[in-house]
């Protein structure tokens, strides 16, 4: 079975990710989808929060996991028997940083390959990151956001919105 992992904080999901994750579960049998958590993040959303979001926003694709996990990622990868890691790149910062993570990946594991995913153009400015000021300040998240997460972050910001 070829097992691959898209791993991320997801703090919050967007559909740049779900994009992502529907056509990286083409490539493999199973896709786990790994909520890490980054220490030099500071989390909108709780790792429970996170997962939950990912299950409801995912559930249309039949061979996906969602898993939270910690400590380094080849480790997670070959206790999972996975061997693909996949990864979405927005823009050409996305594309150095994450190239030299699958150097440093292959040195440290070589039976692991790191697969690309060029993001639609639709989301190729959606972030996680944007989204979180957006919504701290009140802002519009029309198409940026599954529904579902839309509520949560309104609800998680609601002296923000008129709701």
């Amino acid at each position: 079975m070829r097992i691959g992992i898209c791993p991320g904080s997801f703090d919050p999901v967007t559909n740049g990710h779900i994009d992502i994750f529907e056509r990286g579960s083409k490539l493999v049998d199973k896709l786990i989808v790994a909520v890490f958590s980054n220490p030099t993040k500071q989390p909108v959303f709780t790792m429970a929060e996170r997962e939950e979001m990912l299950r409801e926003t995912t559930k249309h694709i039949p061979n996906i996991e969602v898993a939270s996990a910690g400590g380094l990622l080849n480790e997670y990868a070959m206790s999972h028997g996975a061997t693909i890691i996949i990864r979405g790149l927005r823009a050409l910062s996305d594309f150095e940083y994450e190239f030299q993570r699958a150097l440093l990946m292959k040195q440290i594991e070589p039976a692991i390959e790191t697969v690309f995913i060029m993001a639609n153009t639709k989301y190729s400015y959606v972030s996680s990151t944007g989204i979180r000021e957006l919504a701290c300040f009140g802002g519009k998240l029309d198409g940026m956001v599954p529904d579902y997460v839309e509520q949560r972050l309104k609800a998680k910001f609601k002296d923000k919105y008129k709701v």
